[in-house]
Order: structure tokens, then C-alpha cells, then sequence
């Protein structure tokens, strides 16, 4: 998923940088280690919490300031985590044989180094697939689990496209690469009503087409990465509460995909964003902020006008408020 309301990213960010909020809170970065990898992490406060702390884990495009338009509603209810991770957004460039195994123990690093002993982690397309291997390997550590356009396998004319890309990302080719990402990125113009289609779609298109040397080489990687190495492992999942969210009209990932994917997750629930496709919490940013932040205290689901009905997998009773 592009970054697109993003803020500028800083590189060589001090651990005590520190700028204030539309809040009034203090938003604070810290620049971190693992194995050796140097990585960041935003943190925004909450006046008043009531629940654990809400990690967001973005797309392969996007860094730590993707979710800014985000916080202000989600740091009503408990402070608000976003992150660099190894290979992604400033952080550190992360070679093609570390897997996803190895950036959801990242992810347990960061807790560590933050002193959390249990988040609620929203977890969207790559992020999904670091999202849900965290859930497997570090159950101990989560409260609840939100999967974003997230599905069990890579669609296949994804898969197939990515060798394509991955040549053109590393012979320079921009604006090909750029073009034919948005168009999967992004539903057909004119197939659906989506919200701010038009605007998101140039927008995706310029993120990927200005992508300096360096983002281009971890383009590059990533892109390896997903090749290289297990996007979904059928591993126990913890029960817990767990949200399973898919734009109604995504064509990337499609509400059957993210239904499928539900559907093998104990006690969960899968909703569709209405006029929305795979870019939902961009083309619907104060309702999907709001969709976060309901599903991190156990608020009811029921009756939003943006979202179509819940249904609900697995048998095993869901918390209500």
C-alpha cells in the first residue's frame, strides 16, 4: 500500500526527536537496533487511554508518517505506534534473505524496547503478512488483531508480475513499473464508486514514479523478499478478537480472498469498507480511523454506514462493550 499522507521522513532521526500535535500531545521518535539493523519507531501519546497501545504495521510503500491523518482519532482511545522496520521506509536497507520471519521478531524487539507487554496490532498488506506470523510466534503479546486487504496466499497475477517488476526496479524503469502498480493498486476507473479514486490513483502513480536510489534498491529487495520466501504459514493463531477489513471493490486483494482468509481464523469477523477498493484507509481516512479505533475497545460494529455487515467466523463468542 503507497504511502501517500505522509509527512517528510527524516533521516539520521535522534532517539529524542520530538515535535507536538494538533493534540496537543507530544509525538516522539526513537531510532532503534536489531541484529544490527537500524530502524524507527513514532509513538504518539494518549490523554486518556482505554485500552493497550495500537501498533500499525503499513504496506511495503509505506513508512511510520503513512498513518498521521490516523492518529488524532486513534490517540483517543490509546497511544498510537507506527515503524520503520529493517528495509523499509529510512530505515536501514534489509537484504533479500531476511524473511518475514524475521521482521515479526523485529516487531517483538520494538515491544521489548518499549516496555509494552501487550498492543492492539492493525496490520495492513505486507504488514498483514508480518501481522499475522507476529500473532503465531508472540500470541503472549496481543490484545486484538486487525488484518487490512490481507489474504492466505499472493494473488497469482501479482506473483507472476513481480519477476516483470523486479527487473524494471532495477534497470531504473520508474514510470512503467509506476503505472502498472496504481492500476493494481487501485480498482478500475469507473467499474465501482470508490471514494477519491481519481486523486488516489495519481497520487500512488507519483509516490512509486519519485522513488530515489535508494527506495528503488529496497523496491528491489522487497520484491525479492516476497518472491523468496513464505507469505503465509498455516502455523495455530491465537484466539483473540480479530477483524479481517477488505475494500469492497478491491480487486487486489478481493472480499473473497479476505473472506477465506477469516474464515480459517478462530472467532473472527470479516467486514467490507464500503466505496472503497484495496486503498481503503486512504480513500475513507476518518472512517477508517474510526473502524480502528471501535475494534480496539470492543465498540460494536453494527449500524456504521461506512461498512457493510460483519459476519462472523468461527464460533467462539466476540467481546462486546
Amino acid at each position: 500500500m503507497p504511502a501517500i499522507d505522509s509527512t517528510a521522513t527524516l533521516e539520521g532521526v535522534s532517539p529524542s526527536l520530538i515535535w507536538p500535535t494538533a493534540l496537543g500531545e507530544e509525538v516522539s521518535e526513537r531510532e532503534l537496533s536489531f541484529a544490527g539493523f537500524r530502524y524507527i519507531c513514532r509513538t504518539v501519546p494518549s490523554s486518556r487511554p482505554s485500552t493497550e497501545p495500537v501498533l500499525i504495521l503499513g504496506g511495503s510503500s509505506q513508512d511510520r508518517n503513512s498513518w498521521v491523518r490516523h492518529e488524532a482519532r486513534l490517540a483517543e482511545v490509546g497511544e498510537v505506534i507506527t515503524v520503520d522496520l529493517p528495509g523499509y521506509g529510512t530505515a536501514d536497507f534489509l537484504p533479500v534473505g531476511y524473511g518475514i520471519d524475521f521482521l515479526a521478531a523485529a516487531v517483538r524487539h520494538l515491544l521489548d524496547e518499549l516496555g509494552l507487554s501487550r498492543i492492539n496490532l492493525v496490520a495492513a498488506c505486507f504488514g498483514g503478512a508480518i501481522g499475522l506470523r507476529f500473532a503465531q510466534h508472540y500470541p503472549h503479546l496481543l490484545r486484538r488483531l486487525m488484518l487490512v486487504g490481507m489474504t492466505s496466499a499472493i494473488p497469482d497475477d501479482y506473483a507472476a508480475a513481480m519477476q516483470r517488476w523486479d527487473t524494471m526496479i532495477r534497470q531504473g524503469e520508474t514510470q512503467p513499473i509506476a503505472r502498472e502498480l496504481a492500476d493494481h493498486f487501485m480498482s478500475p476507473p469507473g467499474a465501482a464508486t470508490v471514494r477519491r479514486h481519481a486523486a488516489i490513483s495519481r497520487l500512488v502513480y507519483q509516490q512509486i514514479a519519485g522513488q530515489d536510489q535508494q527506495q528503488l534498491a529496497k523496491s528491489a529487495e522487497h520484491n525479492s523478499r516476497l518472491m523468496r520466501h513464505e507469505w503465509h504459514r498455516p502455523e495455530p493463531v491465537p484466539v483473540l478478537p480479530i477483524l479481517v477489513v477488505t475494500g469492497e471493490h478491491d480487486t487486489l486483494t478481493t472480499p473473497a480472498m479476505g473472506r477465506a482468509l477469516a474464515a480459517d481464523l478462530p472467532g473472527s469477523r470479516f467486514v467490507t469498507v464500503k466505496e472503497t477498493d484495496h486503498l481503503a484507509p486512504l480513500e475513507r481516512i476518518a472512517d477508517f480511523a474510526d473502524l480502528m479505533a471501535r475494534f480496539c475497545v470492543d465498540d460494536p460494529l453494527e449500524g456504521l454506514t461506512y461498512l457493510n455487515p460483519a459476519e462472523h467466523y468461527g464460533g467462539i463468542p466476540l467481546p462486546r462493550s
